[in-house]
């Protein structure tokens, strides 16, 4: 168990450890050649170019002026003064939005902790019960846990503080909550009237198609929405598996900048041919010319592209019963997106389209009807993996331990019984240990995500972030307080009776706050620190701008400034939410570390997103109720773990009061849900009434068709020579498109002219059958 001494260590260590990475990032991005890293987003909007190539050709590379080292932290305050209507302009809603989240940390748990060390502390350190149960029971404790409940006695009437000040940390969370959910609601509307014009304003994504043997897809989707939507239809592109063919444009790719490599390579140095082996890695396989070699390999991908083109296009096979349908005007969008288009409430099925960023192409190709089937089997997989997680943690956690260790590894007994190694071990080796261990959890999480066949980058990264947050729940929080409780009190266990095992669980869950305390510094403040480095974009750079580089487009293809990173991120900021809540009441020597790492990285964040990210797309801040449901989900918790430690102390008079928390809670976020909630998931009428009229005022004669034509083509189809004739063929036809005939019977109830057959309609009236 870390002592205050091995606290003291730990955050010597960490805070050493930030002011190291400011340092390195001052220097470095004080540097001419690392530039495009530490200000890429200015590059990607053609605000700024290239430091000045004139001087001596040292400066064009390393920084002289001495007097710009000496404020190294001057990036800190130039962070805060961009203001909050100028930032949305510049890197997007999402982006403010999720600084807020950091903001509301914050204002939430700021006056909680003042409370909290004013009220509390004292109440809980003016007593003598840990030391008691020391000397008689063995139970394990510290200085720290001395500040916590656990050195409270049973029976106490002190527990009534506790009682009042949990009241009014729910008190204030809520409030602070709601008028940060009715704030962002109203920047979303807002944002959303005053957004320039977008594709997916007036584009909904249509799937289960129902199959027809008469018609393709793509007659059938300009037929039923020309009968059902006759005044608003515009146009339309199907969707296409073209994943193979992605695939091997990928793969294209990859082998051009190989051969771009060796050509640039032999250019400088032609004294000779450059040869490369074919085996693993270049390590062994026959030998050949590597720039004839990549020639070949180009070549012949090409004509397997061109042959895969020409499939996709033509096989009726490659056609998915989905499409992207447009409408000339965001009311009629809307009412599309939001309303059941036929009695089957199974086909036909549409929803607002993804911007065409954010559209995530590959599952698009997936059937729908297997979609539940996906879903059902990554349940069943994060289960597993959650539940089945834990083993290996709590091993790893068991070796970062002092007995672990020398159990272990007992050559290092020596060591490791050294005072301040023992510090170091006990205060920081848990926190570090359990960091890597989950490193490449986000990666299978988001693989898991994907295989559910979710269509947009957002709800990709919106679903990995829910199940990032309940693996921390389960394996971070509930693990480490559960199974460290029982290992930490394990001689305390054995040596009383069973009635008495509930008490001493009670007082040994606030201990495990030093473990916590450990995590938040080395993964909020080192871990924090170390974002703005940017080491592996820097890295990655540098190399490409050495060996591929030939232009200024493959200069700016070479940065890489990434995003956010919502699926990791936020159920990062969750964990600390929800500790700081379960703490509060609690252990509030906990609460001063959790500020500094909301502080720390509200400034961090807010510097990335102003000078480096680009985000990937833009939801308009939709991942807000997500936020808002597991703040509310952490203070139930905290609620009910705070009632049955209340139990444990026998609390029985006070510790009745504390269930009406959690159903006042629950009342509130039902509140929150049904007044603020429409707004992220629904369009008004209203609202894209007026857009449109606005519009039409401005634009009278806005070729909309012409906008719209092309916004939803595959990735793989654009910029391509054949482009036009891809179009047509995959179902984007123009009014002199060429015909083509029908079987159906109920063709003749059309409405209106096709435009794919030409053919005009009797004037019958429409008897419902069309699809």
């Amino acid at each position: 168990m870390a002592t205050l001494q091995d606290i003291g260590v730990s955050a010597g260590i960490n805070i050493l450890s930030a002011v190291v990475f400011f340092i390195i990032f001052a220097v470095l991005r004080l540097q001419p050649f690392n530039d495009r890293v530490y200000f890429s987003k200015w590059y990607l909007k053609g605000l700024r170019s290239s430091p000045s190539r004139g001087g001596a050709f040292a400066q064009r590379f390393v920084n002289l002026d001495l007097r710009s080292y000496m404020k190294f932290l001057n990036w800190m305050p130039e962070a805060l003064k961009m203001p909050e209507p100028e930032l949305i302009d510049h890197a997007g809603l999402d982006s403010v939005v999720y600084l807020r989240i950091y903001w509301m940390g914050l204002k939430i748990f700021a006056p909680i902790a003042v409370l909290a060390w004013a009220v509390l502390v004292p109440v809980n350190w003016t007593n003598n019960t840990l030391e008691m149960a020391k000397q008689l029971r063995n139970v394990t404790s510290s200085d720290i846990d001395k500040l916590s409940v656990s050195n409270i006695p049973e029976y106490s009437m002190r527990f009534w503080t506790h009682i009042v000040m949990a009241y009014a940390f729910t008190f204030w969370t809520c409030y602070v909550l709601m008028k940060e959910y009715e704030t962002i609601a109203n920047m979303r509307l807002q944002f959303v009237a005053s957004e320039a014009r977008r594709p997916d304003q007036f584009t909904v994504l249509v799937r289960n198609v129902p199959p027809d043997a008469d018609e393709s897809v793509s007659e059938l989707v300009e037929h039923f929405f020309m009968v059902n939507h006759p005044d608003h239809y515009l146009t339309h592109q199907v969707v296409c598996n073209a994943n193979k063919l992605a695939d091997l444009v990928q793969k294209k790719k990859k082998l051009q900048n190989w051969l771009d490599y060796y050509q640039l390579k032999y250019a400088r140095n032609n004294s000779q041919r450059i040869m490369v082996k074919l085996g693993f890695l270049g390590l062994w396989g026959k030998k050949v010319d590597a720039i004839e070699h990549y020639i070949a390999e180009v070549d012949k991908i090409s004509k397997e592209i061109g042959k895969e083109r020409e499939e996709v296009v033509n096989d009726p096979k490659s056609i998915m019963p989905a499409a992207f349908v447009s409408f000339k005007t965001r009311w009629a969008a809307a009412v599309c997106a939001q309303t059941q288009q036929t009695r089957n409430p199974t086909q036909w099925l549409t929803e607002w389209a993804p911007e065409p960023r954010d559209v995530f192409w590959s599952n698009l190709a997936i059937p729908y009807v297997s979609l539940t089937v996906r879903r059902l089997i990554m349940h069943v997989a994060f289960f597993f993996l959650t539940f089945f997680f834990i083993i290996p943690i709590a091993f790893v956690q068991s070796l970062a331990t002092i007995e672990g260790i020398e159990k272990a590894a007992p050559f290092l007994k020596v060591i490791v019984e050294d005072k301040f190694m023992k510090s170091v071990i006990q205060g920081f080796l848990p926190g570090i240990a359990l960091k890597l261990f989950l490193a490449f959890l986000p990666s299978i999480l988001m693989i898991m995500s994907k295989f559910e066949g979710f269509t947009s980058i957002s709800s990709l990264e919106r679903r990995s972030a829910f199940r990032y947050y309940i693996f921390n729940l389960v394996n971070v929080f509930l693990a480490s307080v559960v199974t460290g409780a029982a290992f930490e009190q394990l001689n305390s266990f054995l040596n009383q009776s069973p009635n008495q095992i509930p008490k001493t669980i009670g007082v040994a869950i606030p201990m495990k706050a030093t473990f916590f305390i450990t995590y938040i510094m080395v993964d909020g403040w080192a871990g924090v620190a170390g974002e703005i480095l940017m080491l592996k974009p820097l890295i990655m750079f540098h190399l490409k701008n050495a060996f591929l580089v030939k232009t200024e487009k493959d200069r700016e293809e070479a940065m890489d400034p990434g995003s956010i990173g919502f699926n990791t991120g936020e159920p990062r900021i969750q964990l600390y939410f929800l500790l700081g809540l379960v703490y509060a009441p609690v252990t509030p020597m906990l609460l001063p570390f959790i500020l500094v790492f909301f502080a720390l990285a509200y400034i961090v964040y807010r510097h990335q997103i102003i000078n480096v990210y680009n985000q990937e797309y833009e939801s308009a801040a939709a991942f807000w109720p997500d936020v808002h449901g597991r703040v509310i989900a952490a203070l139930v918790i905290s609620q009910l773990l705070l009632m049955g430690l209340l139990g444990t102390k026998h609390a029985a008079l006070a510790a009745p009061f504390l269930i009406a928390l959690p159903v006042l809670t629950i009342g509130f976020h039902h509140f929150c849900k049904g007044r603020y909630e429409p707004a992220f998931i629904r369009y008004p009428l209203q609202e894209a009434m007026m857009k449109d009229t606005l519009e039409n005022a401005r634009e009278p004669n806005l070729n909309l068709k012409g906008y719209l034509q092309n916004a939803y083509i595959h990735p793989v189809f654009k910029g391509d020579e054949d482009g036009d004739n891809i179009n047509d063929k995959l179902g984007k036809f123009e009014d002199e498109a060429i015909i083509v005939p029908t079987k159906r019977q109920s063709r003749r109830n059309t409405p209106a002219p096709s435009r794919i057959s030409g053919e005009s309609s009797p004037s019958l009236p429409f008897s419902g059958k069309l699809v």
